[in-house]
C-alpha cells in the first residue's frame, strides 16, 4: 500500500471579481496549506476496478467522490488497465471550506502517478486536477499560492510568517453553490490581495493579520449565524485575526504566541465539536 498525505488549506484572502460566461466566478485568492491532513492509501488491483474505502459515513464511495474521479481520469486519459483500492483516512472535516475532497483528489493523482509509473510532472497533474475541481490544482502543488481564473491558475508564493492556526467547524454543512448564488458581486468588499502578497513576502505578521479578507463571508454569515458566533468567540478568546475559510463554515484564527493557543482551543470546545490547533505548512511539498 502506497500512502500519500492530503493536507487541508485555508484562504488568507478570497476575492470574487465577476461572473464568467461559463457560469463560474472569476476569483483571486491566496491559499496556504496547514498541518491537518487526510491520509490516502493506494493499492493497485488487477481487476481494473476503482474502489473507495472509508470509515467516514459522510464520504461517498462512488463516482461522486473526487478521489474516485481523479483515479478514473488518469485511468481513462492514459489507458491504464489496472484498478486501484483507495483507502481514505479522514481527519479534515467534510464540507468545511478546507478543500478536504480536493486534497484527497490531488493526493490520489500524485500517488497514482507513482503507483502506475505515469511519469507526469506536477504541472501535468495540476492540469488534470483542474478538470476535477477548482481547488485541486492548488492541492497538487500545496504550499502557498495566488490562485486566479476559477482557482486553477496557480502562482507560487513564499511561506507566510509562521504561526499557529485554530480551526473551528460548526456542525453544519454549507453549499458552495448556495453561497455563490447569494453573492451580489457589485456589493462585495474586496480584500487587498496585493497587500497580502507583500505581507507574505516581507514576513510581516501584523500586516498579514490586518489584510485577511473573504468576499464570501457576508453571504455565509447571513445564511448561517453559527459562523458569526464562532468568529466572535475566537476573537474574544484572543486570536490575532479571524476569518472564514472558503465558502465556510470553518472559521480559522491566527495565533502567534503559543501560550494563547490552549486557551482559545479550550474556549471554543464549548461552542464547537470540531476544533483543531495546527501549524502552517506554507511550503510546497516535494511531488509524491
Amino acid at each position: 500500500m502506497l500512502y500519500v498525505k492530503a493536507p487541508a488549506k485555508i484562504n488568507l484572502t478570497l476575492d470574487v471579481l465577476h461572473k464568467r460566461p461559463d457560469g463560474f466566478h472569476e476569483v483571486e485568492m491566496i491559499m496556504t496549506t496547514v498541518d491537518l491532513a487526510d491520509r490516502i492509501g493506494l493499492e493497485s488491483r488487477e481487476d481494473g476496478i476503482i474502489k473507495i474505502i472509508s470509515a467516514d459515513r459522510y464520504v461517498p464511495d462512488d463516482q461522486r467522490n473526487l478521489a474516485y474521479q481523479a483515479a478514473k481520469l488518469l485511468k481513462d486519459t492514459y489507458n491504464v488497465q489496472a484498478g486501484v483500492s483507495i483507502v481514505l483516512e479522514k481527519r479534515i472535516p467534510v464540507a468545511a471550506g478546507l478543500a478536504g475532497g480536493s486534497s484527497d483528489a490531488a493526493a490520489t493523482l500524485k500517488g497514482l502517478n507513482r503507483l502506475w509509473n505515469l511519469q507526469l510532472t506536477a504541472d501535468q497533474l495540476a492540469e488534470q486536477g483542474a478538470k476535477i475541481g477548482s481547488d485541486v490544482s492548488f492541492c497538487v502543488y500545496g504550499g502557498t499560492a495566488l490562485a486566479t481564473g476559477r482557482g486553477e491558475k496557480i502562482q507560487e508564493l513564499p511561506s507566510p510568517p509562521n504561526c499557529w492556526i485554530i480551526l473551528a467547524k460548526p456542525s453544519i454543512g454549507v453549499s458552495t453553490a448556495d453561497v455563490y448564488g447569494g453573492l451580489k458581486v457589485n456589493e462585495i468588499i474586496h480584500p487587498n490581495t496585493t497587500e497580502m502578497i507583500r505581507a507574505i513576502k516581507e514576513k510581516d505578521y501584523e500586516l498579514m493579520c490586518a489584510t485577511m479578507g473573504n468576499a464570501l463571508e457576508s453571504v455565509t454569515l447571513k445564511l448561517y449565524p453559527e459562523v458569526s458566533t464562532i468568529k466572535e468567540q475566537m476573537m474574544k478568546f484572543g486570536a490575532d485575526a479571524v476569518l472564514m475559510s472558503g465558502s465556510g463554515p470553518t472559521v480559522f484564527g491566527l495565533v502567534q504566541h503559543e501560550s494563547r493557543v490552549n486557551r482559545i482551543y479550550n474556549g471554543l470546545r464549548g461552542f464547537c465539536d470540531e476544533v483543531y490547533a495546527v501549524r502552517l505548512i506554507g511550503e510546497r511539498d516535494t511531488l509524491a
